[in-house]
């Protein structure tokens, strides 16, 4: 997949989730990015090679040990509790977005 794909590929994710209830397009510090009952819970990078959802710290950290991701830190700042999923595991951003739906909305 090109740069663009990874555009596309979220343009169309974020399509089928703004179907569900309580989530709604919107933009986190200029990117697009979905939000469940106003809570950020997934965007892709300036690049469009990284899905960013938010998950809890401990699984973002067992994904980069795992080798499924890398720390999400624009401006050099970490982001604990984001995860930046790449491009090469797009096969895996639809998973990863329902695991982040679930934690925004208070499930384990």
């Amino acid at each position: 997949m090109t740069t663009t794909d990874g555009a596309e590929l979220f343009s169309r994710l974020t399509e089928r989730w703004a179907l569900e209830p309580g989530v709604a397009r919107s933009t986190m510090m200029g990117f697009p990015c979905l939000r469940a009952k106003g809570r950020f819970f997934a965007s892709i990078d300036r690049d469009g090679r990284h899905l960013v959802i938010k998950l809890p710290a401990a699984r973002v950290a067992a994904a980069i040990a795992a080798g499924e991701g890398s720390v999400f830190a624009p401006n050099g700042r970490v982001f604990r509790e984001w995860l930046a999923v790449p491009l090469e595991h797009a096969g895996r951003w639809e998973s990863y977005l329902q695991a982040s739906y679930a934690f925004v909305q208070g499930d384990p």
